[in-house]
């Protein structure tokens, strides 16, 4: 099992696991999520990459911060993280909450200089065509989903079944949202509110856009709208896979990505 490593960004503690040799790949992960969920992702890559797979404020063995964050807040985490690493350039793999970091980041002058390949799957950021109340309802349900992605696959269906018959599940809604710490849905509030349309065009890196076909967290529609606003993006899109396409088509994720760092 990897170890743990702290990063310590101020007063804020961030955890993160490292694995694979090569060029550095600087992973992040979704809202609700956490590094347990990307290592797959990163341990897939070992031969091409060293991976450091954060756990963001909040999220996994990370600490929530001291008062409720921006996106702001976590891309200059991201941006001090990056800058200690020994290396002049990194890439880059992020899975939706982390889509909204790094689209930040791109089009900041540091992004522009440090960072080289970016992959973005099932990215959030996008304006999206539903309520903001159905949006709550998404993110619960993938808090709440999130352990179960990584059981296998013969033991994840059973467990999903099981979780979508208790009355926590049945019940979603903005209750469930009020359950979240007062400085996480804070921190939740500034995410989904802000979108980032307006970054695309000034972001000039390769980007490939992996979704699953499926994806009901952030549509397809949301990957096709990041592809034609960045210049030197590619969309590819996984059939029969939803939000979390590298669980669940995990050798096709791979071979992709792997194609795509080369």
């Amino acid at each position: 099992m990897a170890n743990n490593y702290i990063f310590n960004y101020g007063d804020q503690k961030i955890i993160y696991q490292t694995t694979g040799s090569g060029k550095p790949l600087v992973i992040l992960h979704g809202w609700g999520s956490s590094k347990r969920v990307m290592m797959p992702v990163a341990q897939n890559l070992s031969h091409l990459r060293t991976s450091y797979v954060l756990d963001l404020p909040g999220f996994g063995d990370s600490p929530e911060p001291d008062r409720g964050w921006s996106i702001d807040d976590y891309t200059d985490a991201v941006e001090a993280f990056i800058k200690q690493l020994p290396h002049e350039k990194v890439d880059v793999l992020v899975h939706s909450f982390g889509g909204r970091i790094i689209l930040k980041l791109l089009a900041r002058g540091f992004g522009k200089t440090h960072i080289d390949k970016v992959l973005i799957t099932g990215g959030a950021g996008m304006k999206p065509k539903r309520s903001m109340r159905y949006y709550i309802r998404k993110y619960t349900a993938k808090t709440l989903k999130a352990p179960f992605m990584m059981l296998p696959v013969n033991l994840r269906g059973k467990a999903l079944s099981w979780l979508r018959s208790t009355s926590l599940w049945k019940s979603l809604g903005s209750s469930e949202y009020s359950e979240l710490s007062g400085v996480m849905r804070e921190t939740f509030v500034k995410s989904v509110t802000e979108y980032l349309e307006p970054t695309l065009p000034e972001i000039s890196h390769e980007v490939l856009l992996i979704w699953g076909r499926n994806d009901d967290a952030t549509p397809v529609y949301q990957g096709q709208r990041i592809e034609k606003g960045i210049e030197n993006a590619a969309l590819v899109i996984i059939e029969d896979a939803g939000h979390y396409a590298f669980l669940d088509k995990p050798k096709q994720f791979a071979r992709i990505a792997e194609a795509f760092f080369k």
